[in-house]
């Protein structure tokens, strides 16, 4: 039976420089970072302190990916159209403020939404990040 969601995959530009906006700038830890096999592979994972059962592997689109598979991905990271993470966040407009602080770009400011207040990031790899401050709301009311 599954139990959990414990992995999920964002496709970086440079896994050093991924860690290092995870862990310095969004607060993630490292949990793994290990080169496998012939020191061509590497595994790195980070995650939210407060659930470390979910890792976000931080991977560079190539092998076990398809070469055409692998392009695919860096064409779509390139040109800022991947989604990387939803992230919750408890104060929208405030997570705001701090990240622009510390020179996040924002593709949305924070704006109302019937399920919260969303705003949308990239990561230094030009992936989306959507920050959620979530609010109780019912989905069959906008049907």
């Amino acid at each position: 039976m599954i139990t959990n969601v414990s992995l999920t995959t964002v496709f970086v530009k440079d896994i050093d420089a991924a860690k290092a906006f995870y862990i310095d700038v969004l607060g993630f830890v490292e949990r793994t970072d290990i080169t496998i096999g012939d020191g061509s592979y590497r595994w790195c994972t980070v995650s939210h302190p407060g659930q470390p059962e979910l890792e976000v592997h931080l991977q560079l689109p190539g092998p076990p990916l398809s070469p055409e598979v692998a392009e695919m991905f860096a064409r779509a990271r390139d040109e800022g159209s991947l989604f990387a993470l939803g992230l919750a966040v408890d104060d929208c407009r405030k997570t705001y403020d701090d990240l622009r602080a510390k020179g996040v770009e924002f593709l949305q400011e924070p704006a109302d939404r019937p399920y919260g207040v969303e705003a949308v990031a990239r990561d230094n790899s030009g992936n989306w990040l959507v920050l959620v401050e979530q609010k109780e709301f019912n989905p069959a009311d906008f049907d």
